[in-house]
């Protein structure tokens, strides 16, 4: 698939509808994944991410519109769809009393893998992802980076041309999340493999070429980060006062400068040359016959987290309790499809 700017296209969805009863999980959204690039979703629990994932996976039919992956109708050609995808879910996936080659070999059975081809495949994934000395012990005595780590060679073993990653370094700490993704784009340099990812982690976020934020049911926007957090413009002061109606009222009045109400109550005004503002908005505030006190103040750059209170009006919320029961849901039905 080609698109108009001449880019191929891995994922091409177009006026994509599903719904459950009377409720619209996914309400038309259209967006495309070119080849070889790191493409992110992002949206609190229940905005239609695992259900547009579901979707591409062949694991749900849509309602209406329609959705190729790899130049396949994931309607029609659901089986060439399964042989060109790799899938790392948000809960491990591993069986923890194989060792690492056998889980490895498990994989290969299901995929059709000869063993000539699973030997050499699987030495070199291993080597990449610094796996091969413990390609032989068992699972559970893996840390949780390594399992992760183990996984992301599983999903590359039947050589996907898309990887889609729910959460992928979920629960991980920072310093083992920053060598996942060491590994992710090593392995995007090495075999252009297109990856399309869900995350709530916004420094994440940072590592997609292109993100889609996604809110109830609807795709509010589509670019890569640094177009993104052009939207909100210049830098931020976030404010904390005592009297914030009338610190608003008076922004606009004397600098005709809107402020917006963030998630906690704070406001938060953008402008060029913040540092230099802030001195104006407490002389301000000094005035009259009512001064508001100025309880805090801080500046900072735009995040990707300020893009996404700005387009919905509200934070990611952290993934609910349940989402863990959907991930092994989604492994088995995915399994079984393969069998």
């Amino acid at each position: 698939m080609v698109n108009s700017l001449g880019h191929m296209s891995a994922i091409q969805v177009d006026k994509l509808i599903r719904d459950f009863g009377d409720f619209r999980a996914v309400n038309e959204i259209s967006f495309e994944v070119h080849e070889s690039e790191i493409f992110g979703f992002l949206g609190p629990n229940g905005a239609g991410k695992t259900t547009t994932i579901n979707i591409l996976c062949t694991l749900l039919r849509p309602t209406g519109g329609s959705a190729q992956v790899n130049g396949y109708d994931v309607s029609s050609r659901q089986s060439e769809v399964r042989s060109s995808i790799g899938i790392i879910f948000q809960d491990p996936s591993l069986d923890e009393e194989l060792t690492a080659y056998e889980n490895l070999r498990f994989h290969a059975m299901m995929y059709d893998i000869s063993r000539e081809d699973f030997k050499r495949r699987s030495e070199e994934l291993m080597e990449m992802v610094d796996l091969t000395d413990k390609l032989r012990d068992q699972v559970r005595t893996y840390s949780g980076g390594m399992k992760r780590r183990l996984e992301i060679a599983r999903g590359l073993l039947h050589r996907p041309r898309v990887l889609f990653l729910d959460e992928p370094t979920l629960g991980l700490d920072p310093q083992t999340r920053r060598h996942i993704w060491q590994y992710l784009r090593r392995l995007r340099e090495q075999r252009q493999v297109t990856m399309f990812m869900t995350t709530h982690y916004m420094d994440e976020a940072e590592n997609c070429n292109r993100i889609a934020i996604i809110d109830h049911g609807q795709i509010v926007a589509v670019d890569t980060p640094a177009n993104l957090k052009e939207r909100v413009g210049g830098d931020l002061i976030t404010l904390r006062t005592s009297d914030n109606e009338n610190a608003s009222q008076r922004l606009k009045e004397v600098h005709g400068v809107e402020a917006r109400t963030g998630p906690e109550g704070q406001l938060i005004v953008e402008t060029e040359r913040g540092d230099q503002f802030i001195p104006k908005i407490i002389e301000t505030f000094s005035d009259g016959a009512n001064p508001i006190e100025v309880q805090s103040v801080s500046l900072r750059q735009p995040t990707l987290e300020d893009v996404f209170i700005k387009l919905t009006g509200h934070a990611i919320r952290e993934q609910e309790a349940d989402s863990k029961e959907q991930m092994r849901r989604r492994g088995r039905m995915f399994g079984r499809l393969r069998r």
